[in-house]
């Protein structure tokens, strides 16, 4: 069944790295997936604002992807120059998950003990 693992979501981040300005903070963190594939979810931090973004496949096999804004702790209050940066990184998250989408549509990867048991 096709999925994006952890190590090929750290290979599209790299990539998203050195095509696009920013991005430095991008992780892609560790996250058991349907019956415990190594998938992975990727964040992108809100600097100024203490909050995460998420993004994550919608579904096994589905090159769309969803992106949850985490909570906030507290009303912001921002300045021009502070909202100008926070729209810039919402651009940021924005471009890496049509990328990631990109990425997706053509992408067909086999679990890694469906790997391991064709040896």
């Amino acid at each position: 069944m096709p999925f994006r693992s952890k190590q090929t979501l750290e290979s599209w981040v790299e990539e998203f790295r050195t095509t696009r300005e920013g991005g430095a903070l991008i992780t892609v963190l560790v996250q058991e997936g349907f019956d415990g594939a190594d998938t992975g979810l990727v964040t992108v931090p809100l600097r100024d604002d203490g909050t995460e973004i998420y993004m994550q496949p919608v579904a096994l096999g589905d090159p769309t992807w969803s992106v949850t804004i985490g909570m906030r702790n507290a009303e912001t209050t921002l300045s021009a120059a502070q909202l100008h940066g926070l729209a810039a990184e919402l651009l940021l998250a924005a471009s890496l998950c049509q990328f990631l989408q990109e990425k997706s549509i053509h992408h067909v990867e086999e679990p890694a003990e469906d790997r391991d048991s064709d040896h």
